[in-house]
């Protein structure tokens, strides 16, 4: 990579952490993506809903079109540590937004998709190339809408990176089929009535309810699913993440409960299979208890499945830039709707390590590590340039 295209991303990677935006209100990221790209490269910005992409016409075009997607979004959490003073000496470009920060890294991908932006410029390829820069990913609000270009486009194959710690720094990871599981939020409440707790019966209190259907869903787990290294039972996992029931009062017997659950698998079928087998046991529980029951899902996610084809073009471009490999024999567990994608085209979600002793995603130590941004840009140049 070129030097002074280094420095620019790296540059451009700060800017984007010292203003971090919450999933679906990326305005100031996109914003800051756009003025970089139209400054710096002459690829035509095409605006959508909340999201935009850019696109870089082939010679040929009969040729496979390619895409390369980024995510932007940054968590809900605080890494100011109140003073200036005590903010950490390595992060000098720390979120001036309180309450928000990117620890998951979408700071570094949209800045290595920029990076493609830059190497390409200038150079003169047969196929039409994509630069889509998503919205919503940590939610699973952005991935849907986004792929939808893959049909509109008649794009033939796509790909994205994701930063991983605890694998050795600029080293390629991947897996063939299945890389990250579904997943989704299931938040159920129950409605009864409220009774002095001294009369009891005179109420309907909803913590039964919730209690058992709790029980209910903690069996869904399949532990040999769980075990480090096993590959015998696919993963299906149930997180209760919220329970409740009344507030505390020791003299009102409770009126309302709510039971949240993550609910996570290999295949999307076994997800809604213990959705459908944890909603039967609350719509009976709320039929016995007399109460009222309703539910809602929320970060929804699908699996994500890399073909096979995708893969391959993956190991091939490591190779060719002399990089090493590693083939997991685990899916990563958390969630990522790149899945989307994977369901339109050919392609792949590959992952450049941050270093094997780097601070954990979603972690108020984690920072993205800019050394490995040129790694992850030869990647995608590799990719681009590859029929």
């Amino acid at each position: 990579m070129k030097a002074e295209n280094l420095e620019k991303i790296v540059e451009l990677r700060h800017e984007l952490h010292r203003h971090p935006d919450l999933s679906l209100k990326e305005s100031g990221t996109i914003a800051i993506l756009k003025r970089f790209l139209k400054e710096n490269t002459s690829l035509e910005i095409v605006d959508r809903d909340g999201w935009f992409y850019a696109v870089k016409p082939g010679r040929d075009p009969r040729a496979p079109k390619i895409a390369f997607r980024a995510d932007m979004d940054a968590l809900p959490i605080d890494e100011s540590g109140g003073r200036e003073a005590d903010r950490p000496a390595w992060l000098a470009h720390a979120s001036v937004n309180p309450g928000i920060s990117h620890k998951c890294g979408h700071d570094g991908h949209s800045a290595a998709l920029c990076g493609l932006a830059l190497e390409l410029e200038g150079r003169e390829l047969d196929r039409t190339v994509y630069f889509i820069f998503q919205k919503g990913e940590e939610i699973g609000g952005g991935g849907a809408e986004a792929a939808e270009l893959l049909k509109e486009e008649g794009i033939s194959e796509v790909y994205a990176y994701h930063n991983r710690s605890g694998f050795p720094e600029g080293a390629i990871v991947c897996r063939r089929g299945l890389t990250q599981p579904a997943s989704e939020g299931l938040d159920i409440r129950f409605v009864g009535k409220k009774a002095h707790a001294s009369a009891p019966e005179t109420g309907r209190n909803p913590a039964g309810a919730v209690a058992r259907t709790a029980l209910v869903a903690e069996r869904l787990n399949r532990s040999d699913g769980m075990r480090e290294g096993a590959v015998d039972q696919p993963l299906v996992l149930c997180t209760i993440v919220g329970m409740s029931a009344g507030n505390g009062d020791f003299g009102i017997a409770a009126g309302e409960g709510r039971l949240q659950v993550t609910l996570r698998a290999e295949n999307e079928a076994d997800m809604l299979t213990m959705e459908r087998e944890i909603l039967d046991c609350a719509k009976e529980e709320a039929e016995a208890g007399g109460l009222e029951m309703s539910y809602h899902r929320e970060d929804v996610f699908p699996e994500t499945r890399n073909t096979e084809a995708g893969v391959e073009r993956v190991l091939s471009a490591a190779a060719s830039l002399k990089k090493p490999t590693i083939e997991s024999k685990e899916i990563w567990r958390p969630s990522e709707d790149f899945g989307y994608y994977l369901k339109a085209c050919e392609g792949a979600m590959f992952y450049v390590g941050s270093g094997e002793d780097w601070p954990p995603l979603h972690t108020v130590e984690y920072d993205f590590n800019d050394r490995i941004l040129e790694s992850a840009v030869g990647m995608f140049v590799m990719l681009a340039e590859e029929e």
